[in-house]
């Protein structure tokens, strides 16, 4: 796919400009800092739902996080933003590529419930974990691999799997909003009981049909403009009706956030958190081998959930070369996998690209500004976290869903007549939402296009990295029973 650059650019108008090659992607300064706070606002709730996974389980000694036998959420909050601004500033500017980064969904429940919460670990030594991870990772970049691995597989492999990412988001999108839900027979069902109830509900309808109506129109700032008012008009409800959160006794309640004005705009953050990891503190109390395999899981998981990320929101951004890879890719691992160890190191978990960023992009970034407004966006709201907290799901959550059908659009790029490119692709696709994992479904991906090449007669079109990919993944999946099997 060939970069989006007109083909006489307009001359850049200053140093901004320059430096983040705004103009000649065809993108402007206002389109950077909307497209910045709209991903900001998509995945701001991080900063309130990160502390609700580490920051309320104790460890294997009885301890929170931060030390203390109550939790901390403001401290685990504070130092989420911290290290997600300054990660992701160090994107846009490293990088020049509109992704930003924060503490990982998933990895910090992996780090929260199999690894901090086993007999004698603390908090402090699974964080060592998360940092030592890092760091291999970064090794594996510094050395080419990890560019080596993304470069061996095939564009519509690429393709597949940010359509899948496109489906993964909108369903998160509609689960976190509470338009489905666990079903009663069945896996899911719309709304409660199978129909729509509660004014919520409502406030997402609203929020997901205006922004359809603003992008159809090509209305800019559609995605923003939305987000704002769904807020609004769910601050204006709350006010009124006092709906209240959801819990089992209101389920039609607010999801997440209770969307009110705050009694304070500015609350002084405490970093206290910060270097509190020990690298090998875990290896005494649960032994060499285990510590390895936990490891690799978080490392594979961290290692093609951000292979995913950068295709997708290339992808979305026309950003991808004629080999599906983004510019500066080297640059992006280098970044994403410094995160990782930088999450650690702040106690707050892993960092890793986050899809939202798709939003953004979606609104008309193009450029590393948008993610340096994103960093910049997550430093205030260090101090501004009561703000943050007035975005609740059901009007952040339309932007998923619109990102994950912009996304889907690429779908057509698949060669579906091609049973051995068509069925891994497929797979891909759907694992990724049935599962609830972009790791999962790139996993099945690889191992299939493995075994279809070679059911064909076809192994010379695989590449060796492919083959080491495709074998990390049987490991991957196989990973219980390995860990049974070795008593770890």
């Amino acid at each position: 796919m060939a970069t989006s650059t007109p083909t006489r650019p307009a001359p850049a108008t200053g140093a901004v400009d320059r430096f983040f090659k705004i103009t000649e992607r065809g993108s402007t300064v206002g389109a950077e800092v909307r497209g910045g706070l709209v991903t900001f606002f998509a995945m701001s709730y991080i900063v309130v739902l990160n502390p609700l996974i580490i920051g309320t389980i104790p460890d294997g000694t009885g301890q929170y996080l931060g030390g203390g036998t109550e939790p901390n959420l403001g401290m685990v909050a504070a130092t989420t933003a911290l290290v997600a601004g300054v990660m992701t500033i160090l994107m846009g500017v490293v990088a020049n590529f509109p992704l930003a980064l924060a503490a990982g969904l998933g990895l910090n429940a992996v780090v929260a419930f199999s690894i901090a919460s086993l007999p004698d670990v603390t908090w402090a030594d699974a964080m060592g974990l998360v940092v030592l991870e890092g760091l291999i990772i970064l090794l594996l970049v510094l050395t080419g691999f990890r560019e080596a691995v993304f470069r061996a597989v095939p564009v519509q492999l690429k393709t597949a799997i940010s359509v899948g990412i496109g489906l993964f988001i909108a369903l998160i999108g509609l689960v976190d909003a509470g338009f489905v839900t666990p079903g009663a027979g069945t896996p899911l069902q719309l709304g409660a009981g199978g129909s729509l109830v509660g004014w919520p509900i409502v406030v997402f309808v609203v929020g997901l049909l205006l922004m359809i109506v603003l992008m159809t129109r090509r209305v800019r700032g559609a995605i923003l403009i939305s987000i704002v008012t769904a807020t609004l008009l769910a601050v204006a409800l709350e006010a009124v009706v006092g709906i209240g959160g959801r819990t089992e006794e209101n389920p039609n309640g607010w999801s997440l956030d209770v969307p009110a004005i705050p009694d304070q705009l500015v609350a002084a953050p405490d970093f206290s958190l910060l270097g509190q990891f020990s690298l090998f503190g875990s290896v005494e109390k649960i032994g060499l081998v285990a510590v390895v395999l936990l490891v690799f899981s978080i490392m594979l998981a961290d290692f093609f959930d951000t292979m995913g990320t950068m295709v997708a929101i290339g992808a979305e951004a026309d950003l991808l070369d004629d080999n599906g890879t983004p510019p500066r890719t080297r640059q992006i691992l280098v970044v994403d996998s410094l995160a990782a160890a930088a999450g650690g190191a702040g106690s707050v978990s892993s960092n890793t690209s986050y899809i939202e960023s798709a939003t953004g992009v979606g609104d008309g970034a193009r450029t590393g500004l948008a993610s340096v407004v994103t960093g910049i966006a997550f430093l205030l709201a260090t101090f501004l976290s009561p703000l943050v907290a007035m975005v609740p799901y059901e009007a952040a959550t339309p932007a998923l869903v619109i990102v994950g059908f912009l996304m889907m659009m690429q779908v057509a790029g698949i060669t579906w007549s091609s049973y051995e490119i068509a069925i891994p692709a497929f797979l891909t696709i759907i694992l990724m939402p049935f599962t609830y994992s972009i790791t999962t479904g790139i996993g099945a991906g690889f191992i299939a296009f493995v075994v279809l090449k070679v059911a064909v007669g076809k192994v010379r079109e695989v590449h060796p990295l492919m083959w080491l990919s495709a074998a990390l993944f049987v490991v991957y999946f196989a990973l219980e029973p390995i860990r049974t099997l070795l008593g770890a």
